[in-house]
This record gives C-alpha cells, sequence and structure tokens, in this order.
C-alpha cells in the first residue's frame, strides 16, 4: 500500500494536481474552508507579473513579489509591496461586487487568501473541491499552483495530498471577471457578472482507493431495472469489493469493477415509489466499497417524449414552470440552502411543478432541494447570444461545463432537461456547436430530455436546431419587444416539428408598487394585461407542453439602466428585488391551478 501511495503521488504532482470531478460531495468526508478571506483588489496584476509581464508562476522559484507565495519581509529593510495578512476580508462563498460597495461594477482580479491546518492521515487524501468561481481561477497551495480553471459556475477539484502540511497552510486564489468575447457566456450578457469565490470551498479526504463517481437510476426503457454504474479512483486490484443497497427495495447487490476502475450494473427491483411532483420519494442508496461506505438519496422515475407530449413515469404532464436567476433577492449571488428553499417556495407559491434555472448550471443545493420538493428542473449551460461558434477553444469551454454538470447532477431525479443554449442567432457554425453539444450530452446521459431556448421572429417554429431536440422551446415577448397585445388571440404558431413545445420565456417589466393604466408601460396593470393576453395565445399553441414564464424575482442587470424604473434591474419578475408580489404573478397563479386540474 505504501508503494501504492507513493507512486500515486508523484503521478499527482507530475500531472499538476488535476483530477476527474468528485461526485457527491455533500455526502462525504469534508472540511469546510468557508467563511472569512483576506483579499487584495489587483487591477494591474502586479502579482501574476513582473514589471517586464513575465507570469511569476512560470518560474521554478518565483520572486517574492508574486502573491501566491504568501511572501513576508524578514526583517525591516526589505521591500514587499503586499500583505494578505493586513488585507482587508471577504465571506465566502460570496462575491465581492454586493460585499465592498466599491467593487459593484468591478471587473478585473482579485485575490483570496485562507489559512487553514490539517493533519491528514496516513495513506489518506486530500483533495480540494471549488463548488464555483467566476470566471478565470489560478488556484495556489502552498506556493504551488494546482490548475487553472475558466468558467464561472461548475465545480473542480484538484488533490492536495503531497502538499497540504499539519499546521500553517495558505490556500490563495486569483480570481478574473473580465468579459472575454470567446468566453462562455461572452461579453454580452442580462445578468450581473458577479466575480469572486461564489460556491463553497471543501476539503475532501478520502482512501487511497474511493468511489470517484457513480450513476444510479432506472434503466433506458425499463422501469423495473435500476442500473448504472460506480467508478474507482485508483483502483487496487486486491481490494475490489464493491456493493449497492437500497433497503426499502431489498436490494444488496455485490460486484466487483474491471481494470479501468469501472463496474457496470443492472438489477431487477419491484414496487418502486416513483418520483414525482406529487410524490418525491427518496431511496437512501449505500455504495460500500471495501468497508468505505458513500450514501445518497436518489429518486427514481422516467422521463421521455412520445410524439408531442412529455410523459412522467410514462403520464403526460404539463410543465408549470418559471424561470430563475442564481441571485439573492437581497443581492449577491444565491449559494445557500436558504436561499434556495426561499426561491423554491415561491415557485410553488405560483403553482410551479418545474423550474427553469437560467441561463448557466446553479447552485448544487437548489438541485437537491428541488429533489425533495418535487420540483422538475431545466438546467443550462451559459451558451447565451452570440458566444463564438466558430472558436474550437469556446466549444471545448461550452463541453467542459456541461460535462461537469451532467457529473455533478446526474443523480438527481429533480432534473428532467438539460439545456444546451438560449435565443442563438442561426448559423451553419452555430448549428454545427448545438449539435455536437447535443450528441456530446446523450453520449452521458441518454435518460433525460435535450432541449434548448430558441428565438423566433415570426410565429413559425422552424429552427434548425429543432430536429436534434427532444423539446422544442423557444422565448417570445409579445408586447413588449414587439407586436400588440391587443392582437393576441388573433396570433397562430405553427411548428415544423411533431415534438412537445415549452414555451420557455414570455414577460414584459413592471416596477413593484408603480400603478396606472393596463397601456402604460412598466405599471403592474401593464404587466398584469400583458399575461393576460400571452396566455390567450399561448393556450392554442399547438403540441404545448410547458411554459416558464420570465422571471420569478427581479434580478440586477447593467444593461437595464431607466433612472426611476429599472435602476440597474431587469424588471421582469413576477416578484420585487424585495419581495412584493406584482399583479401578474397573480394571474399565472390561477391559470397554474386551471392546468392543474387539466392533468
Amino acid at each position: 500500500m505504501k508503494k501504492l501511495l507513493t507512486a500515486l503521488l508523484l503521478t499527482s504532482s507530475l500531472l499538476g494536481f488535476t483530477q476527474n470531478l468528485i461526485s457527491n460531495v455533500p455526502n462525504r468526508n469534508t472540511t469546510s474552508l468557508n467563511g472569512t478571506w483576506n483579499y487584495i483588489i489587483d487591477s494591474y496584476q502586479t502579482g501574476f507579473y513582473s514589471f517586464h509581464l513575465d507570469q511569476y508562476d512560470k518560474s521554478e522559484k518565483p520572486a517574492k513579489g508574486a502573491f501566491f507565495t504568501n511572501y513576508h519581509a524578514q526583517n525591516k529593510q526589505e521591500l514587499v509591496e503586499y500583505d494578505f495578512d493586513k488585507s482587508p476580508t471577504i465571506t465566502i462563498p460570496g462575491d465581492w461586487n454586493s460585499q465592498v460597495p466599491e467593487l459593484k461594477y468591478y471587473e478585473g482580479n482579485v485575490w483570496f487568501k485562507k489559512s487553514f491546518d490539517y493533519n491528514l492521515a496516513a495513506k489518506k487524501r486530500l483533495f480540494l473541491y471549488l463548488g464555483a468561481i467566476n470566471y478565470k481561477a489560478d488556484v495556489y497551495l502552498n506556493g504551488k499552483k494546482l490548475g487553472t480553471h475558466e468558467g464561472g459556475f461548475t465545480p473542480f477539484n484538484y488533490e492536495v495530498t503531497p502538499i497540504v502540511q499539519p499546521k500553517g497552510n495558505y490556500l490563495v486564489i486569483k480570481v478574473d471577471n473580465t468579459r472575454h468575447k470567446e468566453d462562455v457566456p461572452t461579453v454580452n450578457t442580462d445578468w450581473w457578472n458577479y466575480g469572486g469565490i461564489t460556491r463553497d470551498v471543501t476539503l475532501i479526504e478520502e482512501e487511497a482507493s474511493f468511489v470517484e463517481d457513480y450513476n444510479i437510476q432506472l434503466k433506458k426503457g425499463n422501469a423495473n431495472v435500476v442500473s448504472g454504474f460506480i467508478k474507482i479512483n485508483n483502483l487496487n486490484a486486491s481490494q475490489n469489493n464493491i456493493s449497492v443497497s437500497i433497503p426499502e427495495l431489498k436490494i444488496n447487490f455485490k460486484g466487483k469493477a474491471d481494470a479501468q476502475g469501472i463496474l457496470n450494473f443492472e438489477i431487477p427491483a419491484k414496487k418502486i415509489s416513483y418520483w414525482s411532483p406529487e410524490n418525491p420519494k427518496l431511496y437512501e442508496v449505500t455504495i460500500d466499497f471495501n468497508g468505505k461506505k458513500l450514501k445518497d438519496q436518489i429518486g427514481f422515475r422516467t422521463i421521455e417524449t412520445k410524439e408531442d407530449k412529455i410523459l412522467l413515469n410514462g403520464k403526460p404532464i404539463f410543465l408549470r414552470g418559471i424561470s430563475i436567476h442564481e441571485e439573492n433577492a437581497k443581492g449577491g449571488r444565491a449559494n445557500s440552502q436558504q436561499d434556495a428553499l426561499r426561491l423554491l417556495n415561491w415557485a410553488k407559491e405560483l403553482g410551479c411543478n418545474y423550474v427553469r434555472l437560467a441561463h448557466y448550471p446553479h447552485n448544487e443545493n437548489i438541485i437537491r432541494e428541488a429533489d425533495k420538493m418535487g420540483i422538475m428542473v431545466w438546467e443550462e449551460i451559459p451558451v447565451y447570444w452570440t458566444v463564438e461558434f466558430t472558436n474550437k477553444n469556446t466549444y471545448q469551454n461550452a463541453e467542459d461545463q456541461l460535462t461537469a454538470s451532467i457529473t455533478r447532477d446526474k443523480n438527481r431525479a429533480s432534473i428532467i432537461i438539460w439545456s444546451m443554449a438560449n435565443e442563438t442567432p442561426i448559423s451553419e457554425a452555430r448549428n454545427t456547436f448545438i449539435k455536437n453539444l447535443a450528441s456530446h450530452t446523450r453520449s452521458l446521459d441518454n435518460t433525460r430530455l435535450i432541449s434548448a431556448a430558441l428565438l423566433t421572429k415570426k410565429e413559425t417554429i422552424d429552427d434548425p436546431i429543432g430536429e436534434v431536440l427532444d423539446v422544442v422551446a423557444f422565448n417570445q415577448y409579445l408586447g413588449w419587444y414587439g407586436g400588440n397585445l391587443e392582437d393576441a388571440e388573433k396570433i397562430t404558431w405553427k411548428s415544423k416539428y411533431n415534438k412537445p413545445i415549452i414555451v420557455s420565456e414570455f414577460g414584459g417589466d413592471a416596477k413593484a408598487g408603480f400603478h396606472g393604466e393596463k397601456n402604460e408601460r412598466w405599471t403592474e396593470e401593464y404587466q398584469e394585461y400583458l399575461y393576460i393576453q400571452n396566455l390567450k395565445m399561448i393556450e392554442k399553441i399547438p403540441h404545448l407542453s410547458g411554459t416558464s414564464p420570465w422571471i420569478l424575482v427581479d434580478f440586477r442587470s447593467p444593461k437595464r439602466l431607466l433612472p426611476g424604473i429599472q435602476d440597474g434591474y431587469n424588471r421582469k419578475g413576477l416578484i420585487s428585488n424585495d419581495g412584493e408580489k406584482k399583479k401578474a404573478f397573480y394571474i399565472m397563479q390561477n391559470w397554474y391551478a386551471k392546468k392543474k386540474s387539466e392533468y
């Protein structure tokens, strides 16, 4: 075992500490590094480059001016122009925009440092897991670079076993939320570019060999078989005993991984209580690998389409939804369980059985709470508007974000739709880009539905991407960005595809408390009338299987500048950022009550 672990650590060192993403972190042996961190604003990247723009972390012996070395002057004569310990503090997880007033609009580089002690037991391994950092993160532990990650909404991890020490560890992360046209998302978005370490920072302690990832769900096409895989990190052939137990289903399966560390399985199961909004049943599942147990709470359900219907557990459903941004009503990213419950309880009050989490993967708390509450979920990656569809690196970035999302959330019954994109202009390059993403998604998970929020400029749904989607979704804004509300009942929609349709967005702005006539823009009365008229039109759309109006709560956006009305907020929420329900909320609530009675 000692030789094995030594070889493993050497390999980790040579590979730059990168590891495949570890799943089900909440149920593992973890230590939180959340809390108070020091930070340094570095708009000129003084701590990253020399004055000749040589990158410090490319040197075998970085200069003391490199912030990640956390260097302190050794005497009163030595010149050192930074000091984390004397720098201001910030709460992690959290963004700098909402915590530091002078950084409200800041886009650039900020360094963060956290000191900690850790006694790692012999023969154990330690991983640093970062829930999300927006946007680009350079990560260092005790002066050694672990790696660089791009993408502001997906988790990543590094093995730190060879580096961590019992006392005096310092974790330094340089975060850069500067927008670039080749990024995913690109420079132009309609939400706040929150910078920082916006989700949990966690240490995971594991055995030399451990369960890295797994998938446990119903077999596609057979709702009486539980199937999936278990993936072992650093398989030891002499210790290869794996079991999967689900006591309530009287399942106790035993097996061994193959040479690649993978165990595939199919287990017959009887009398499964299928997960649904009316019955959000979660089973206690235990994976035992050589005596080390990993638990999860998993629901079992089927989701499929048949012609123009969406079927949950074999029965047609109507998705009574709402779109949600990952934003705390009081400011900043929504990252806690409390934040998740607030948003989902509002959705429940509206009458929803489904939420569209736009326009990027949200934090794991909201997915797990949706599992418990019986709320179905659309999960999306930020291929938003006009990313560089001809750029191979942009595509790889999008695919990586999709892979991380699926790896993290594939065992969550609530997720029924993986979304590839939002409102992307049609072109050959774009079509290829999204078709490739859809193909990649099916290679990772062929049990869920694939969609994308399409943009229509007329009452015909004929986007060529519809060919590869299971569910055709589109956004339309009658009465806000064009068209007359009085014409709503005359409008007839047509679809090229005999597939289920979701109206993934519709709506208009209203400032809570601003009242007037129904034809006065920005008033609650106008928004109310807009919803009334849009719903008359939507009712007649062929193949209609759901809606997710835009949006649950007003959210911050630098694009929304009208003084006295927008003031930096997109006001399309049915609820204000202060939690006040607008008149349109009740229109949608009543419509959903009617829809519920029909299904």
